[in-house]
């Protein structure tokens, strides 16, 4: 099988093909065909030797990816051959608190996606519905779960009340997409004025481009009566602007 792995540290990150025997899955592992993969942010982030947690020599890269399963351990109990599943973004996370003995991440400590066969522990994997495509379902792990999180992770927002979202990255579009679905309206704003079809597409309310008005936080709070929820993707160029637009001060941040 073909793998790419992330080899050098310090600057020179680089990725390698690979080709390499498929591994057997141990007792409580399945081996994953994986149809579709996708890349994000922490991704290049990895490659650039930048991200917080250092990634391992190696490791085969990015988090998030989708495929159906070929081959079990003798001990696994969640899964069949043929069942299609994704991978769990922080794998030996469960549930409760996270600690640092649960960081562990695919595409970073523990082997990803960018393989033609991954080997999971059974316990790193969910199973996928059938209405998804490849393509749909292996953007799900890290972008659909963080803005999931990110909308309904502290109290879910009520039908009618106003969103923002920055950005047409995947989990501002993950995020515009859930705020929809629980009946709230959107306010997107945007660098690139020719990207507000397509939110508007989405289901934005209103779009706003940041270029055309750098204090977009006052422009926001007028059109809404202040913002409920804003799902801050920006970090410190626009932190400033998202609480100008909340109604109080209520802000996710990811």
């Amino acid at each position: 099988m073909r793998s790419y792995r992330l080899e050098g540290f310090g600057g020179t990150e680089s990725l390698a093909m690979r080709d390499e025997a498929r591994t057997e899955p141990k007792p409580h592992e399945i081996v994953v065909r994986v149809r579709a993969a996708s890349l994000n942010r922490r991704d290049t982030m990895i490659l650039g030797g930048t991200y917080p947690l250092p990634a391992r020599q190696g490791i085969v890269p990015l988090s998030d990816g989708a495929g159906d399963v070929v081959a079990i351990g003798d001990a696994v109990t969640r899964f069949a051959v043929g069942d299609r599943v994704t991978g769990s973004y922080f794998a030996r996370w469960i549930d409760g608190r996270i600690n640092a003995g649960l960081i562990d991440q695919l595409g970073c400590t523990l082997d990803g996606m960018l393989t033609e066969f991954a080997v999971l522990d059974e316990q790193w994997a969910a199973r996928l519905p059938d209405h998804l495509s490849w393509h749909e379902a292996a953007t799900l792990t890290c972008a659909g779960v963080t803005a999931w999180n990110a909308v309904t992770g502290t109290r879910i927002p009520k039908p009618g009340q106003w969103v923002l979202t920055i950005g047409s990255g995947g989990v501002s579009l993950f995020a515009l997409q859930f705020a929809k679905l629980l009946g709230c309206r959107v306010v997107a704003i945007t660098s690139r004025a020719e990207k507000a079809d397509r939110l508007r597409a989405l289901g934005a309310d209103l779009v706003v481009s940041s270029t055309d008005i750098p204090e977009w936080g006052g422009w926001a709070r007028e059109q809404t009566g202040g913002i409920d929820l804003v799902v801050e993707t920006g970090g410190p160029a626009t932190f400033a602007q998202s609480l100008i637009a909340s109604t109080l001060m209520d802000t996710s941040c990811c």
